[in-house]
C-alpha cells in the first residue's frame, strides 16, 4: 500500500507542537492488512540487508525515542525479525553507569555505532541527555561537569550547547558513510493508561511494569516540551525525526518498516564485482579435480 510517510518527517526548523499529531492513525491498514505488509518488508529488508553488507560503505543508526510503553521494543522485534543477526545489533541504553558517568554523555553511545555494513538501533539514545536529563536536571550533576555545579546554571544556553553538539556529532558521522533515521513513537496519554494497567492486571507482564514509570507520567506536560524541543533543535536533513503514530502497533510497526526501506532504496547498493568468469572457471575445475 502506498502512503505518504513524508508528513510524519520534522523538517528542519519547523516549529514542533505533538498536540497537533495524531497518535492513532491506522494508515488504512488492519492489523490483518498489516501482518502481511510486515511480512513484505521483512522479506524486501532481507535482500536489502545482505547487498547493504556486501557493499560495505555504509553504515545504518536507527534511533527509537518514545515515551514508556509506546511500543518500541515490539517495533524492533517485528520490523527486524527478518534480519540476520551478524549485521544488526540492538542496544537499550538505562542508567549511566560510574565508569560511564566519567566519560562525556556521548563516549558509551559512540562506542556502540554500527560500522560499515552493519544496522544498529538505539534503544533510547543520546538523546536521553537532552531528554530525561532536561525534565530531571538534577540528574546531570552526576557528570560533574565543570561550571555547572548546580541546576541552577543549567540555562537555556547549556541546552543549546547539547542540541549543537549532537547535531555536530550526527553530521560528522552522515559525512563518513553513516546514515541516521530517528523515530519518535507517539503514543496518546490514555493508550498508555490502558497499557500501564494491562500490564499490572496480567501476571505474565508484570515484569514489564516498574513505578519509576508513573513517576514519568506524572512528569507528562514537562516531557511534552522536552520532545517538541528536540524534535524542532536535531531534525536535519543528514539525520531526520519522524513522528510515528504509535496508539495502534500494528500501524507504527508498517510505518517504521516502510521508511526504512525508503532508505535502503534510495542507496547505490550494489554487490562487490565478482572475479573473472575465466578465474572461476578455472577455480571449478580445479575443485571438480579434487
Amino acid at each position: 500500500m502506498d502512503y505518504n510517510y513524508k508528513r510524519f518527517r520534522i523538517e528542519e526548523g519547523r516549529p514542533v507542537k505533538l498536540s497537533t499529531f495524531r497518535t492513532n492513525e491506522d494508515g488504512g491498514y488492519t492489523k490483518q492488512t498489516a501482518k502481511e505488509e510486515i511480512y513484505q518488508n521483512i522479506q524486501e529488508l532481507k535482500k536489502y540487508q545482505e547487498m547493504f553488507y556486501a557493499d560495505d560503505r555504509y553504515s545504518l543508526l536507527i534511533v527509537l525515542q518514545a515515551r514508556d510503553a509506546a511500543g518500541k521494543d515490539g517495533v524492533i522485534r517485528h520490523v527486524m525479525s527478518g534480519i540476520n543477526p551478524q549485521g544488526c545489533q540492538v542496544h537499550s541504553f538505562k542508567t549511566p553507569t560510574k565508569n560511564e558517568l566519567e566519560h562525556d554523555y556521548f563516549w558509551r553511545h559512540y562506542r556502540a555505532l554500527p560500522q560499515r555494513g552493519m544496522i544498529e538501533i538505539f534503544n533510547r539514545s543520546h538523546y536521553e541527555n537532552v531528554l530525561a536529563t532536561k525534565v530531571n536536571p538534577a540528574w546531570v550533576l552526576n557528570e560533574r561537569i565543570p561550571g555547572y555545579d548546580s541546576v541552577e546554571k543549567m540555562d537555556a544556553s547549556f541546552w543549546e550547547e547539547r542540541y549543537e553538539s549532537i547535531n555536530n556529532i550526527e553530521k560528522h558521522l552522515y559525512h563518513n558513510g553513516m546514515r541516521i533515521l530517528k523515530f519518535f513513537l507517539h503514543v496518546s496519554k490514555e493508550e498508555q493508561k490502558r497499557r500501564f494497567l494491562s500490564r499490572i492486571d496480567d501476571p505474565d507482564k508484570n515484569w514489564k511494569f516498574s513505578s519509576a514509570d508513573l513517576h514519568a507520567r506524572s512528569q507528562w506536560d514537562e516531557y511534552e516540551a522536552a520532545f517538541e524541543e528536540m524534535l524542532e533543535k536535531t531534525s536535519k536533513s543528514y539525520a531526520p525525526w519522524f513522528v510515528i503514530p504509535a496508539d495502534k502497533k500494528f500501524f507504527a510497526r508498517v510505518a517504521v518498516g516502510d521508511i526504512i526501506l525508503d532508505l535502503f532504496r534510495s542507496l547505490d547498493l550494489h554487490y562487490p564485482p565478482a572475479e573473472s568468469p575465466e578465474l572461476l572457471q578455472k577455480a571449478r575445475e580445479s575443485l571438480l579435480r579434487e
